[in-house]
């Protein structure tokens, strides 16, 4: 018969070690906003220099101000008229270049950008109450156009600075004064060279007078108010004064600085 087996004594207990605590770390609220500020900054640099590059080789087919003038006609019960059509610098008229240069932008072949000088002046202008005038070159005016909104705020001006700063960086002089030709307001409903040649001198842009390339720059202020033919006193003596500026511009080259 087999001896009975000896009960395994049993092995003193101890109580367990607890576990370490996680390491994982919860962001505060401060970080969790901090981190979703640089986020959004590297997005917005990324996607707002993307876009001045694709828009240095491709044709800018719409604007912001486009579309917020048809819906301006719509609302207002207007007809919703709309004219654009694209054309190549090389075929628009080197009087229309030289027109908006005299009358909107006098050192636009040699500025950064900015012309402090003008600022000062149109700030001084307002502060005396005088009646507003504004100090945009083309460049800025062009930025404004193509990437942001119609307005007064620090806001706009802000972002409008830094897309000149790279639309003079990546495009360059002839590239500014292209897209601004072919984008800005020439009438109620017309934008750029090629329409507005057609629509208020049923021409080619190529073919522009020196006079009438001075009455399409002299409604720049209000073309939807003023007309570059059959034109008021006051736009017929801003003509005069843009045809004798455009003799000092002389000949442009966009590659001098």
């Amino acid at each position: 018969m087999a001896a009975p087996k000896k009960p395994t004594p049993k092995k003193p207990t101890t109580a367990s070690k607890p576990k370490p605590a996680s390491k994982k770390t919860t962001r505060s609220f401060g970080e969790k906003v901090k981190w979703f500020f640089i986020k959004a900054c590297l997005w917005f640099f990324g996607v707002s220099i993307a876009s001045v590059v694709f828009f240095k080789y491709v044709p800018v087919p719409f604007t912001p101000l486009m579309i917020i003038r048809a819906i301006e006609n719509k609302t207002g019960g207007k007809e919703v008229y709309f004219d654009h059509d694209w054309e190549p610098i090389d075929k628009i008229s080197m009087n229309l270049q030289k027109a908006v240069i005299a009358s909107e932008d006098g050192t636009f072949l040699i500025h950064n950008g900015f012309d402090f000088k003008a600022l000062q002046k149109a700030y001084k202008s307002n502060e005396r109450g005088r009646r507003i005038r504004g100090g945009s070159t083309i460049s800025q005016q062009t930025a404004k156009n193509v990437f942001l909104w119609q307005g007064k705020s620090y806001l706009r001006k802000g972002l409008e600075a830094y897309f000149t700063v790279l639309i003079e960086i990546i495009w360059g002089k002839e590239r500014i004064m292209e897209v601004y030709l072919n984008s800005i307001e020439m009438g109620d409903g017309v934008y750029g060279a090629y329409a507005a040649t057609e629509h208020w001198y049923r021409r080619d842009a190529s073919s522009l007078t020196p006079m009438q390339a001075a009455g399409i720059a002299a409604i720049l202020p209000n073309p939807r108010k003023f007309k570059a033919t059959g034109s008021s006193s006051y736009i017929n003596r801003r003509k005069e004064r843009i045809v004798r500026e455009m003799r000092a511009v002389g000949k442009i080259n966009y590659n001098a600085k």
